[in-house]
Order: structure tokens, then C-alpha cells, then sequence
């Protein structure tokens, strides 16, 4: 399998291929990306705040390289590809099974730009994450600094912005 580049402002539908459990196996599929809001809302929610919430189901990792927004780009210092935790949910009769990224607090790297980010797992915790070997509060945390390597693209404002 190869992890590719997350854009962060791709069409909310925009199909990708997560990794999750489902009727005992583990399974890769392409989903889109969007919860429909608990609210019933019109609006695609891409992203899910995950502090003082528990996920005992319908967890999912979604593998990427790099992660990208607008004017900068974020990887692992290593080199190595990660995993974004995430959600799904089933198919309902108005809304497709989807996908979406869960948030926490950034960690020293990326605080600079923004106080949110999307929640990064090493491969090493991507099972812990999937089959729910570990609470919540444990792996849905900021790693530690210098873990990121932060890259501003060519032409991009000087200006610290990145909304996640």
C-alpha cells in the first residue's frame, strides 16, 4: 500500500481509501469524505473535535505522505507516511457511507499556524487506534516536537495561516 498527499481543502466528496474493521475484518475501501452533521444540517462536516468524546466503533485510518493547506505542508520529520484518525459512518437512505478526520490540539510544530490539527497516528499506534487497544486520551494527543517537518510553498504569503 502507498500513503499519498492529504489537501486539506479537497472537495468534501473527494473519494479516498481508508483502512477499518468491519464484520470482523480488517478491510481497506474508498469512501468519501463528509459526515453529514448530527444536526441534520445541509453542511458535510470534514473534520470531528475529538476531546471528552470516546469512539468505541466505526473507527478508521486514513494513510497519507504529507499533508497540505494552501500555503504550507506538513510530513514527518523521518520521512516515513502516517495515518490521520478517523470515523465512518454506514450509509443511511439520504447520505453514503463516509469518513471524517478527527481534530486535537496542535502539537509544538504546528502551534505556529494554527491551535487545531488533524489527529496523527505513526504506524506503530495504528492498530491501537483501530482496534481500540488503548483509551482515547491516550492516542488522540499532540506528538512531541520536532516531530513535523513544516514547509511554506513557493509564493505563499509570509504571513503564519493554516486552518485545519
Amino acid at each position: 500500500m502507498s500513503a499519498k498527499v492529504f489537501q486539506s481543502d479537497a472537495p468534501l466528496d473527494e473519494r479516498r481509501v481508508i483502512i477499518r474493521r468491519h464484520d470482523g475484518d480488517v478491510e481497506m475501501v474508498e469512501l468519501p469524505w463528509g459526515l453529514r452533521s448530527r444536526d441534520g444540517g445541509p453542511r458535510p462536516v470534514s473534520v470531528v473535535r475529538s476531546e471528552g468524546r470516546t469512539f468505541p466503533t466505526h473507527r478508521c485510518l486514513v494513510p497519507a505522505s504529507e499533508f497540505r493547506h494552501k500555503s504550507f505542508s506538513f510530513s514527518l520529520a523521518t520521512g516515513d507516511w502516517f495515518y490521520f484518525a478517523g470515523i465512518w459512518r454506514p450509509a443511511t437512505d439520504d447520505w453514503p457511507e463516509v469518513y471524517a478526520i478527527l481534530t486535537i490540539e496542535a502539537n509544538a510544530d504546528i502551534a505556529p499556524f494554527h491551535a487545531r490539527q488533524m489527529a496523527v497516528l505513526t504506524r506503530d499506534r495504528r492498530m491501537a487506534w483501530l482496534e481500540g487497544l488503548v483509551p482515547e486520551e491516550e492516542i488522540l494527543r499532540p506528538l512531541p516536537a520536532g516531530t513535523f517537518r513544516i514547509k511554506r510553498h513557493p509564493g505563499a504569503p509570509a504571513q503564519r495561516a493554516m486552518a485545519l
